[in-house]
């Protein structure tokens, strides 16, 4: 058994209620490492290409990595992954609490899903003995109540449940995954794919322990972190204000996403802020497993009767209900971020689906009418929240919302079509491509759609590149820049960033390269190096990518919305749009420097170096 794992997977067919564990080597270990990368493998080997997202035949992996679960800042988290209904290629998404632990401690690194129940079930891990629970009492119910319920169930309050909500219920595409009630693998619609399973909940009890390699280096790790991050010389802005305490400076830097992202530069951008937020509606800060930074909050009002049971906002939520939909009204944003996390939304699509509505609205491409007798203006906190509700429940306008913009642009017709932004069928998130435009290029060959937990953000490297230095890359270089020397950033850093999401370690703790290198060596006892790390990032990134090509993307879907080609009318960057040519231009670089060629394949050469032959058969 490597250091770092169980050495087991969990096999679980909800068809014929058959129950599996796999044990795989130690070299399996090493060339995957967890998360992401598992999702991958798992996909290409065994969901095949023309698989309905929401038929028996696709599979959902819960995935842990190397260091969940090890007492260091960061380690508290998990991917979720299967075929996405949101876009129909690769689905994958991180998120944070205290579930994936529990998982590791019961004994198992990761959980395959496959089959469709036709009733409601749970699953019940205790430790390693496994059962498939009836869930009926639990169908149609919000999450907080779920969690309350199956600890009832099981006798235990103790017990660490990732579940579904309503939304997932409903098959909204862009429903999320929901751990210990505030923590969200959001992206891609994975609730849906849990939902279509009938597969409410997976509720955990663990009581074992995990080995590593040098316990001793690895404490030494995890208290110096603990004291940097409480003495405030790391992280200090994320306890203090979360995730949402940068608002201002994107509007300053005219890069905060307004009205659908016709502007950069809210008007009520400090109302909405982080720092507004904790002089006002913050009750309380959470954290997920061993993390010392706290930057989760919880938030309540009396006004819009926020539950603090369901945490608070992030910056993605701010921005896709706030100022992207031009509402500046702080409490009813955390009201909608509630909805959201009570029926299991991802707020990211969420947020920008009615943010199209809204720009549809206004210029009149739909009406009242259309929306069931909603004004739904750009400000018009009312409907943000009718429509959230609309989504979840799939009923009158929601059903059709519930697909998701670019599907909803379909539906209405060409006048829609450039008002809907997003990649391969995935919702923007709220980072500003136009003011970091090497993210553009990174959502254009996301193999998840566009996203920024895998990407550059260019401002990172505007003054300094002290932490690519590791790669040699020592001048920093504006964020408008696309030079090839800003692809080669893109390459390592994106790929660095896969590498997080496959051994699974938060990016929000500030960890060094050379620190996480140490820490991975203290864990699992491999005599690892920054070379072989960065091979598991993308090698992760590439078997994606060939999933993608499997199921029909090919790379004309590498593309951006045609607005973001050009520049907003007014405020600190105005007129600065992404250059056609040198987009082109540097996407092509990215393809070469990934070792695929000039349509986006990978080459048979760069597979035989990652060291995934196998999957050539598949190209």
């Amino acid at each position: 058994m490597p250091y770092g794992y169980v050495g087991k997977v969990l096999r679980v067919n909800l068809t014929d209620r058959c129950i599996s564990v796999e044990e795989p080597d130690d070299d399996w270990y090493r060339k995957y490492m967890g998360g992401s990368a598992v999702v991958a493998y798992y996909l290409l080997k065994e969901v095949p290409e023309d698989c309905d997202p929401l038929g028996p035949k696709n599979k959902l992996i819960f995935a842990t990595g190397a260091l969940t679960g090890t007492p260091l800042a960061g380690s508290g988290r998990n991917s979720v992954g299967a075929k996405s209904p949101l876009t129909g290629g690769f689905g994958d998404a991180q998120g944070g609490g205290f579930w994936m632990t529990e998982l590791k401690k019961a004994g198992f690194d990761h959980i395959i899903v496959e089959g469709q129940s036709d009733e409601p079930v749970y699953l019940f891990i205790d430790d390693q003995d496994v059962k498939i629970r009836d869930a009926s009492h639990l169908w149609g119910k919000d999450t907080a109540e779920v969690e309350e319920l199956i600890r009832e169930d099981v006798g235990d309050d103790k017990v660490r449940v990732t579940q579904c909500g309503i939304g997932g219920e409903n098959l909204v595409r862009y429903a999320c995954v929901v751990n210990d009630l505030t923590h969200f693998p959001g992206r891609t619609g994975m609730g849906a794919v849990m939902g279509s399973k009938k597969l409410r909940a997976v509720a955990v009890r663990g009581s074992g322990d995990i080995e590593v390699a040098d316990r001793d280096k690895m404490m030494e790790y995890s208290r110096m972190m603990n004291q940097a991050v409480n003495s405030g010389e790391r992280s200090a802005g994320l306890k203090d204000t979360g995730t949402a305490g940068g608002v201002v400076n994107l509007k300053t830097s005219g890069g905060l996403p307004t009205r659908n992202f016709q502007e950069g530069d809210f008007e009520g951008a400090e109302k909405i802020s982080g720092q507004t937020m904790r002089d006002t509606i913050l009750v309380d800060r959470e954290n997920c497993y061993a993390c010392p930074v706290y930057c989760k909050r919880v938030v309540a009002s009396e006004e819009y009767d926020v539950d603090p049971t369901y945490g608070g906002p992030e910056y993605e939520t701010i921005g896709s209900l706030g100022s992207n939909c031009g509402i500046d009204d702080l409490e009813a944003i955390a009201k909608g971020n509630e909805m959201c996390n009570r029926w299991g939304l991802d707020t990211i699509s969420c947020g920008m689906t009615i943010s199209f509505v809204m720009e549809c609205f206004e210029r009149g491409i739909l009406s009242e009418e259309d929306l069931d007798g909603i004004s739904a203006n750009f400000g018009n906190a009312d409907a943000m929240l009718q429509l959230v509700e609309k989504i979840a429940r799939r009923e009158g306008v929601g059903q059709l919302l519930a697909e998701g913009a670019a599907r909803v642009a379909e539906e209405i017709g060409p006048e829609a079509q450039p008002l809907a932004l997003h990649v391969k069928g995935q919702e923007v998130p709220m980072h500003e491509p136009r003011l970091k435009q090497a993210l553009g290029v990174g959502y254009s060959v996301s193999p998840t759609g566009a996203d920024h937990c895998h990407n550059m953000h260019d401002t990172a490297y505007a003054k300094s590149a002290d932490s690519l230095n590791i790669y040699g890359i020592t001048d920093p270089l504006p964020p408008s820049d696309l030079s090839d020397a800003k692809v080669r950033m893109l390459y390592y850093d994106s790929n660095w960033k896969h590498l997080q999401n496959c051994a699974v370690m938060c990016q929000f703790v500030a960890w060094s390269t050379r620190e996480l290198i140490e820490i991975s060596r203290a864990v699992t006892g491999w005599d690892t190096r920054l070379y072989e790390l960065l091979k598991v990032g993308e090698r992760a990134c590439t078997m994606a990518r060939i999933f993608n090509l499997r199921a029909g993307f090919d790379d004309r879907d590498d593309e951006l919305n045609t607005r973001y080609f050009r520049g907003h009318e007014k405020g600190p960057i105005a007129g600065l749009g992404i250059d056609r040519k040198e987009f082109n231009k540097a996407r092509l670089t990215y393809y070469r420097i990934m070792g695929w060629d000039d349509l986006g394949r990978p080459t048979p050469a760069r597979l035989a170096e990652l060291g995934i032959d196998w999957a050539k058969e598949l190209l």
